[in-house]
Order: structure tokens, then sequence, then C-alpha cells
């Protein structure tokens, strides 16, 4: 029996991914309607999109790369920076996923796009819809 209990704490272990970057961004993301699973998410990078959580940071939303905010005038060069990172058989599946919280600003998900396309990485703009809570207004019929 120890064995078995030490066999699943040697895999628990093995298999457990922790988290990589602290997200200084708040995320309220509403729910989806569509998924697709991404095949391969060594390419992907995130960018965080919001409203910092932190009030002396600002009250404008900033763009979180890994754990530090950066600019869009930066984006060029995060995104130069983590294609050379990649193998070279890789550098041309970089792909960008945007994480945005839904109360952000249009203009400045644009300014990103724009950058990304200078930079040529690839961009998945997770799109999300607020879905209505329109509640069931049927009356229960007595009799």
């Amino acid at each position: 029996m120890p064995d078995v209990v030490f066999m699943l704490l040697f895999f628990f272990m093995v298999t457990t991914e922790m988290r990589k970057n602290t997200i200084n961004v708040l995320q309220r993301i509403p729910e989806a309607t569509q998924m697709k699973k991404l095949q391969r998410k060594t390419v992907i990078a995130d960018l965080h999109i919001g409203n910092p959580k932190q009030k002396d940071e600002g009250t404008d939303a900033k763009i979180q790369a890994g754990d530090v905010f950066i600019s869009t005038k930066d984006i060029i060069t995060w995104a130069s920076r983590s294609i050379a990172a990649l193998p070279p058989v890789d550098q041309g599946q970089f792909t960008v996923n945007f994480k945005v919280d839904s109360e952000a600003k249009r203009g400045i998900i644009a300014d990103v796009e724009t950058e990304l396309r200078k930079a040529n990485a690839r961009i998945i703009q997770r799109k999300y819809e607020k879905k209505s809570n329109k509640k069931n207004t049927k009356r229960k019929q007595t009799r």
C-alpha cells in the first residue's frame, strides 16, 4: 500500500504545472460561447490587458507581458525577443493570445494589434460577449 501512495505522490509532483506569471491586471472575463483547443502551447505567449489591480499604478488600462507592464511602443521589442527565444522551426508559428478584461476600451486593443502586425506575430483574440441575464418571466399559474 505505501508504494501506491508514493507512486501517486510522484505522479502528481511530475505532472503539476505551476503558474509562471502573476497577473497584475483585473480580469473580469465574460463567458465564451465557442471554444477551440490550441494544438501547441509552446509557441503561444499571453498578453493581459486591463486596469491594474493596485491603485498606485494608475487607473488606465495596462498591458502586461509576463510579470511586467509594457507600453504599446514596447510590444515589437517584446514580440521580437519572444520569437528569438523559440527554436528556429517554431519561430514562424509564434502566436499571441489576448486575455482582455471585459471593461477594457477597444482603443488599446487596436493599438496592440497594430504593433503585433508590425512584428509579424499571429494574433488570437478571444472575443467575449456578455450574456444577458434575462430571468424567466413566466408566472406560475394558480388554479
